[in-house]
């Protein structure tokens, strides 16, 4: 198959965004396919003169500040954040929330501040996400991406911190396996599957994508050092097993052994993310960038040349306020529906491992999905009843930022909350079910099998949403190994069933 792909001439040249939902949020900055006279200067340029495209600002600093560009202005900025998507006329919702959770006499009150708090949540991913690509303006491509990931992981995270704080570990574990899966499967492979629909293959960046593929494969395996560890400790399944199904309790010592081993893999998960941005952003060489690689696709070095003419639509300082008021409310709502969420489960006999590994991520999944959906069918719409006889050409360039998203969490994130939790006196270690981490190694292959050869198509999406159902199917009745949630109890915490 790699060797056909490698073969096969594309014909269609043009740009599509990093996700979907940056389409709706932005009708301006949203990555457009470009038009074949401007991708074919970008590569004549490349061609003939051999010399990278001549930024406008001389600096960083300088595109960041805009020198010599007139600001947007305050009024401007704020209609623009709050007016980027149909779905933040679900802010309304916020003050609805936050009003039913003082209001303990409601009927099914922690139904309806989970369902509220649910609900409020999805417009700021999209605020979060529309702010990021704004971002991408002042700081160029390879910083912007690094920021748009970052505020996609927002909530996440937000929910994460939420969790450690309340001492839900277990609950926390399985949120992050979770988040890990649907970025790694539901997201890239729904964009695979609608961005090739009228395509042969679409393309990503090679070197960009084998840096992906250790990065991803290196923090899956750091999660299946302990479980190793744990099962060669607790001897094997046919004589450790108890007549009830339960192995027997290592006791405090292991705990205690488990959370100094999670510590250090959390320095090392660090280090590596932190070398690995600094040679993404810095690579050995003069003047040597991801647009500068021999093998760059033409559509990326395209994208950042129309970048940096693209105008913002809101200023840069307004939308560092709007991203920090936007990260309090979501702390704020995230912390009630994390108090909603042990009623809620009891109640709806949910296990906590399908409430973490499925329901809980689908909060920053929803956003996305909304606007999708409604994209699409717009798209569907004009398609059928568009009088022009040339439609928009199909994109070539399929970046599944996703995947990068995955990669932060599991080495930076995941890190950080580990070593928050030693800070804060909350034994979370990095000891997962071995459920857990087999779906973390089975979607781990399946995603750098597809990717290796740089190159995806639809069928190749279906088969990552085919995946993340089964997992979905089979996690519906996994209730978990209560003696690994045994070494994530805080003191005084009572054990409970799934």
């Amino acid at each position: 198959m790699a060797e056909r792909r490698a073969t096969h001439t594309r014909q269609n040249t043009s740009v599509s965004g990093s996700q979907i939902i940056s389409q709706e949020c932005s009708t301006r900055f949203s990555p457009k396919p470009l038009s074949p006279t401007e991708l074919d200067s970008v590569n004549r340029q490349d061609l003939e003169t051999g010399e990278p495209i001549r930024p406008r600002f001389k600096t960083t600093w300088d595109r960041f500040l805009r020198r010599g560009k007139t600001p947007v202005g305050v009024i401007q900025s704020v209609k623009k954040i709050y007016g980027c998507s149909w779905l933040n006329l679900l802010l309304l919702l916020t003050p609805v929330a936050w009003w039913a959770h003082f209001d303990e006499n409601m009927v099914d009150y922690h139904t309806a501040v989970f369902s509220l708090c649910f609900l409020t949540i999805i417009p700021h991913e999209c605020l979060f996400d529309y702010c990021g690509e704004q971002m991408a303006l002042y700081c160029g491509k390879d910083l912007g991406d690094l920021i748009t990931i970052t505020l996609n992981n927002a909530v996440e995270v937000t929910l994460a911190i939420i969790l450690l704080l309340k001492c839900e570990l277990k609950l926390l574990q399985s949120t992050i396996t979770g988040v890990v899966l649907l970025h790694l499967l539901l997201v890239p492979g729904a964009a695979f599957l609608t961005g090739g629909a009228q395509i042969w293959e679409q393309d990503l960046h090679p070197a960009h994508t084998q840096l992906n593929h250790t990065l991803l494969t290196v923090g899956v395996l750091a999660l299946l050092l302990p479980a190793s560890f744990y099962a060669a400790i607790s001897g094997s399944t046919s004589s450790g097993i108890s007549a009830n199904g339960e192995l027997s309790d290592l006791g405090s010592s292991t705990q205690t052994d488990f959370l100094t081993m999670s510590r250090g893999l959390a320095v090392l998960l660090l280090l590596i993310y932190i070398c690995s941005r600094i040679f993404y952003h810095n690579p050995p060489g003069a003047g040597n960038n991801s647009l500068t690689h021999s093998l760059t696709p033409a559509q990326l070095k395209a994208y950042e040349a129309k970048l940096q003419e693209e105008e913002p639509d809101v200023n840069q300082w307004v939308c560092i306020v709007a991203l920090i008021i936007n990260i309090a409310v979501v702390a704020v709502t995230s912390e009630w529906l994390v108090d909603s969420i042990e009623p809620v489960r009891h109640v709806s006999n949910i296990t906590e491992e399908w409430f973490g590994l499925v329901l809980i991520p689908f909060v920053s999944f929803s956003a996305d999905g909304a606007v999708a959906a409604g994209y699409f069918l717009q798209k569907a719409s004009r398609r059928v009843w568009s009088k022009t006889k040339d439609p928009e050409p199909p994109n070539t360039l399929a970046k599944a930022e996703a995947i990068d998203l995955s990669i932060q969490f599991v080495l930076l994130w995941m890190p950080v909350l580990t070593l928050l939790g030693w800070c804060t006196g909350k034994p979370f270690n990095l000891l997962f079910d071995f459920f857990e981490v087999a779906l973390l190694l089975g979607a781990c292959f399946l995603v750098n099998f597809v990717t290796a050869d740089s190159k995806t198509n639809w069928a190749e999406g279906f088969i990552l949403l085919s995946f993340y159902a089964m997992m979905v199917l089979c996690t519906w009745y996994y209730t978990g190994e209560s003696d690994v949630s045994s070494l994530l109890l805080c003191p005084g915490q009572p054990t409970t069933d799934a």
